[in-house]
């Protein structure tokens, strides 16, 4: 079996102690040897500075960085002066969003779509940077229907992307059929599997009632079951999220990309559990 992908993505602290939380949490997931750390910015690319403090502080640290960028709210000319930035700085990895509009603003800017920001990077960086790009097994929750977005993946691919992450899902079934619908299309680079640890009931409620991840009914009934008992949901939530991942690589998933929200210790119980440390 070929080593699986590990990588980890974090969002830039907005505070002193935020700032220290993240390398301590960096530290102990650097111990899983991930192949980078991504990291994002808010709607509009609010935190972009932000973002890229965060990224040259983890290449400074050695670890492969690859910031998230956003064609929303963009001009071409702010695209350009943001890639020779990452270029001259040492950054190889980038992962190419559409992004959303900020509340409030009514221009998307110069990029519409994920893949006109990918061919714009690939006009003008050639390969210079190893592009990532989101993918939906569940589909976009703004997807006019499920065969329109798998052309708005496919058009990513065609632009010039070398990989993809999902988003998460609990249901490993929505990544093999994605799977097998992206063969049939002739889409072969490696895409993997986005996985959300479960921290608690409310919170992964919302952030699934916005980006149309599904919560499966059996999951949801046995979370809420839990109440306020969060050190007993997080325990089952260990092993619901270990055995998904475990599915996933005895499937093929040529590996993992988990959505840390800057925390450490339920992703360690996990890899745990998956024998990760041993890779």
């Amino acid at each position: 079996m070929t080593q699986p992908i590990i990588s980890f993505e974090f969002f830039p602290p907005k505070t002193v102690e935020g700032i220290a939380k993240l390398r301590e949490t960096r530290k102990q997931l650097a111990l899983l040897n991930p192949k980078f750390f991504s990291v994002t910015f808010g709607a509009g690319g609010s935190t972009r500075d932000r973002t890229k403090d965060t990224v040259f502080e983890i290449q400074g640290e050695g670890y492969e960085a690859a910031p998230h960028i956003s064609g929303i709210s963009s001009t071409k000319a702010e695209i350009s002066a943001l890639l020779d930035t990452y270029r001259s700085n040492g950054i190889k990895r980038l992962v190419v969003l559409r992004g959303d509009l900020p509340s409030g603003e009514a221009s998307a800017g110069d990029f519409r779509y994920a893949n006109e920001l990918v061919q714009f990077i690939r006009q003008t960086s050639g390969d210079a940077f190893q592009i990532e790009v989101a993918a939906y097994p569940e589909f976009h929750p703004d997807a006019r229907s499920a065969a329109s977005d798998l052309q708005h993946f496919k058009n990513k691919v065609d632009a010039g992307a070398n990989a993809a992450i999902t988003q998460y899902f609990y249901n490993p079934d929505a990544y093999f059929r994605f799977m097998d619908q992206c063969q049939a299309l002739g889409i072969d680079i490696p895409i993997v599997p986005g996985v959300m640890p479960i921290y608690n009931f409310t919170q992964l409620s919302r952030f699934s009632d916005v980006c149309g991840a599904d919560i499966p009914r059996w999951l949801r009934l046995r979370l809420q079951d839990y109440g306020d008992d969060l050190p007993s949901l997080r325990a089952f939530g260990v092993d619901v999220v270990a055995e998904l991942c475990q599915e996933l690589l005895a499937g093929g998933a040529p590996g993992l990309h988990f959505y840390t929200l800057n925390q450490a210790g339920i992703i360690s119980q996990i890899a745990s559990q998956l024998d990760l440390t041993k890779l």
